[in-house]
């Protein structure tokens, strides 16, 4: 049994999807590990870590559109303000979304499916850096 570790620094952008497959796919390749686990924990509580579609950009819109309508910003029901309109209603999308994946490892690499991408959601209206822990187990 195997084990490695790492973390992923990504830029987001105001509401957007941003997509981390690739350099999760390389760091999985190159740890030898040809069967096990990958975990992947996001730092953050006003952000989402999803798999999603990654080939038609309307998924995503739509995703968005109904995230928003279901939680929100600036809805007078919300008590915690403490960062502005937008500060609850991303906790709220957060614990819809998670913060958590596993995925499969078969041959050294992911088992993700054609379309599906690893991707960080930023809930918030602006820009921020957001941590994903990366942890590998296996032979």
């Amino acid at each position: 049994m195997s084990a490695a570790a790492t973390e992923f620094s990504i830029s987001t952008n105001p509401g957007a999807l941003t997509e981390f497959t690739d350099d999760v796919a390389r760091w999985v390749t190159a740890q030898g590990i040809r069967t096990g686990q990958c975990a992947l924990w996001l730092r953050h509580t006003s952000a989402g870590l999803i798999v999603c579609e990654n080939a038609d950009p309307d998924v995503q819109h739509d995703l968005r559109t109904y995230l928003w309508d279901l939680a929100p910003d600036g809805d007078p029901r919300y008590i915690h303000t403490a960062e502005g309109p937008d500060d609850m209603s991303a906790h709220v999308r957060s614990v819809l979304t998670g913060c958590q994946l596993t995925i499969p490892v078969m041959d050294g690499r992911l088992q993700l499916g054609t379309w599906q991408g690893l991707f960080v959601w930023e809930f918030r209206a602006q820009s921020h850096r957001r941590r994903v822990s990366v942890s590998l187990v296996g032979d």
